[in-house]
């Protein structure tokens, strides 16, 4: 903060307002239409347009002190906190509920430039320090709130400073979106020379059925007790949700205990074994299962291949299986087993290409 800024609270330059009481606004009143009912999702997700919920003009009238103006800025105050939009000239009339916080700048605070105050690590923290709760986090009282610190520069220098970051917010989405849309060419160009890579035999080659060229191909099971049995840490149990084309997962690994482990003593993972998916709608997904994660064992959806090392690279396997021929050959597997959201325990038994291995 320069020092040319004076330093201020929230409370001496906007007009805070809670929601009203939950039994201000039961069920019973809500109307098919009428004036919007504002709740936390309009504030998380800074959208104006979906409203679940109605009053007639009696009771808008009635809680006309809670009632939401554009410019204003809303504030999610309960479990998900802090999360601010400001509402537009295009929102519905309409009041807040019991789980918002209204803030009515006042004359001399740019209200963009309020929200990017209180976007920033500054507000948040202040805030994060008066909350209250253990199971479900909720915001300190109005009176609280309203001695937040807040700096303030001259009008002028917060319409520059608005306009300073709302061009390089612009400038950062539009870098993201190409960033995006070369990811997105990179990969399809990926895919498509995956596919013609592997679309053709090459004459050095030699063709062998999986079987041949492998020490193990099936799936895993199930512990008993299902997702009752998971532990927080413990031996990996690898689902379907972990494996995908050439990457893992690591987001909502499972895990067991020895004991259950034991009992899947038959579904060990091997460092370098090839997964793929083998039910729902992830199937024909494979990758190399990482060693960072082993020891583990796989569960029903999940078919463990194992290569022989002097033959076939698993990783060679694991680009093969994900190209486009291979992988439908193996949707075609699954439609001959009389499904096509499930392939053989033991699939896949095609022939598979092998070069230059051994």
């Amino acid at each position: 903060m320069k020092e040319t800024w004076s330093q201020t609270s929230i409370g001496d330059v906007c007009a805070l307002v809670r929601g009203p009481f939950g039994g201000s606004l039961k069920k019973a009143i809500f109307k098919p239409s009428g004036f919007a009912v504002y709740e936390q999702q309009h504030a998380i997700g800074n959208q104006f347009e979906d409203f679940r919920y109605f009053v007639d003009q009696t009771k808008f009238e009635e809680m006309e002190r809670f009632s939401v103006t554009p410019g204003d800025i809303i504030m999610s105050c309960s479990g998900t906190m802090g999360k601010v939009a400001r509402v537009p000239e295009t929102a519905p009339a309409g009041i807040i509920n019991q789980a918002l916080l209204k803030i009515s700048p006042q004359d001399g605070l740019d209200p963009n430039f309020l929200m990017l105050w209180m976007e920033s690590p500054g507000f948040q923290d202040q805030l994060s320090a008066t909350t209250m709760g253990v199971a479900i986090k909720n915001v300190a009282s109005v009176k609280t709130l309203k001695t937040l610190s807040l700096p303030l520069p001259p009008l002028e220098e917060q319409q520059r400073i608005v306009a300073v970051l709302d061009e390089a917010f612009e400038g950062l989405a539009r870098s993201r979106a190409h960033a995006e849309a070369n990811l997105q060419n990179a990969r399809e160009l990926f895919e498509r020379q995956l596919g013609e890579y592997f679309s053709e035999t090459p004459n050095h080659w030699v063709s062998q059925k999986l079987r041949q060229i492998t020490s193990k191909i099936g799936s895993g099971a199930t512990p008993k007790g299902g997702a009752g049995a998971y532990k927080t840490e413990g031996i990996s149990l690898i689902r379907s949700l972990n494996v995908h084309d050439r990457w893992f997962k690591e987001d909502k690994l499972a895990f067991i205990d020895d004991e259950q482990a034991n009992k899947l003593s038959n579904v060990v993972i091997e460092e370098r074994d090839v997964l793929l998916n083998i039910t729902g709608a992830s199937i024909a997904r494979c990758c190399v299962a990482p060693s960072e994660f082993l020891p583990a064992r796989v569960n029903q959806h999940v078919s463990i291949i194992r290569p022989d090392h002097a033959v076939l690279s698993p990783e060679f396997l694991a680009l093969m299986l994900t190209s486009q021929p291979y992988k439908d050959g193996l949707l075609k597997t699954g439609e001959d087993n009389g499904s096509t959201r499930d392939l053989p325990p033991k699939a896949p038994s095609f022939i598979t290409r092998v070069c230059g291995f051994g």
